[in-house]
């Protein structure tokens, strides 16, 4: 019998990166749309009207507060600054280490490294042991399933092991990508 786990998509959005932008700063949504696109676009397929609906989204959580600017002739802009619940939700998200997926670990840990660089460059290191020490344990349980997994799953047990694989190679991607972080 496979065991189901929960999986875990709700912080697989680029909701932190957007939030994340307006951490030191207010801004507008299309500024902050096109900051992700530039700096995040291989890590986030991002559009306009993705971003829009995301920033409504934190609004109505309480994550972000929107002033209305008039504009001569021209509709009024929305200036986003983030909540004291905003700040909070964002510096734990920031503070956590990804999942063990290599999902996760793609989407997450690589936007959370960009604005670690960002805020707190100096939390980078404690950011790449958390996150190998999360993969690592994944790694673990995920050779713990394949072990128990009965010779006729065949399907099942190349999935597990595929993942293996990925997560052998994050684990090396982590100490290779650390590399653009040292100080020369």
């Amino acid at each position: 019998m496979v065991k189901n786990k929960p999986h875990d998509i709700g912080t697989l959005s680029p909701e932190m990166a957007l939030l994340g932008l307006l951490y030191e700063a207010p801004g507008y949504g299309y500024k902050l749309h096109r900051q992700v696109v530039a700096d995040l676009g291989y890590v986030w397929h991002l559009s306009q009207s993705q971003a829009y609906s995301i920033l409504k989204r934190l609004e109505a959580h309480g994550d972000i507060s929107m002033e209305e600017l008039p504009q001569k002739k021209l509709p009024a802009r929305q200036l986003m600054r983030m909540t004291p619940q905003g700040i909070s939700r964002f510096l734990d998200w920031l503070n956590s280490p990804s999942r063990g997926s290599n999902r996760a670990i793609r989407l997450e840990f690589i936007s959370r490294l960009y604005f670690l660089r960002l805020y707190m460059p100096e939390k980078i290191p404690l950011a790449f042991d958390q996150q190998r020490l999360e993969a690592g344990t994944r790694l673990q349980q995920l050779t713990e399933t394949l072990a128990e997994l009965p010779e006729e799953q065949i399907f099942n047990r190349m999935s597990v092991d595929l993942r293996i694989g990925q997560l052998q190679t994050i684990l090396k991607w982590l100490d290779k990508s650390q590399k653009y972080f040292q100080h020369k």
